[in-house]
């Protein structure tokens, strides 16, 4: 494994991996928009680094509302929908 896989990834191919978007490009879009931060930073750019210990925080446009993610780990590729759902943790609101 690289690198970027064992310590770190892509933002994009982060929340493509945890299936927040059906194609890489959307992601990529979606942090290119602004609609992200990591660690409380907003972020307008694909490539930016994710860790273990992340929280992401999404304003998803036409999902009604902010989503937050704490990066839980990170995935060599993209699998099912279970295998996603163990990349990351969802915050509840206030929390």
């Amino acid at each position: 494994m690289s690198g970027e896989d064992r310590d770190w990834q892509r933002l994009d191919k982060f929340l493509w991996h945890a299936r927040v978007m059906r194609q890489r490009a959307e992601c990529a879009r979606l942090a290119a928009g602004g609609l992200l931060r990591i660690n409380r930073q907003v972020t307008d750019k694909p490539h930016a680094k994710v860790r273990v210990g992340d929280v992401i925080t999404l304003a998803l446009p036409g999902a009604g509302g902010v989503r937050v993610l704490e990066v839980v780990a990170l995935a060599e590729r993209r699998g099912p929908a279970s295998e996603a759902a163990r990349l990351f943790r969802l915050v509840p609101e206030g929390g």
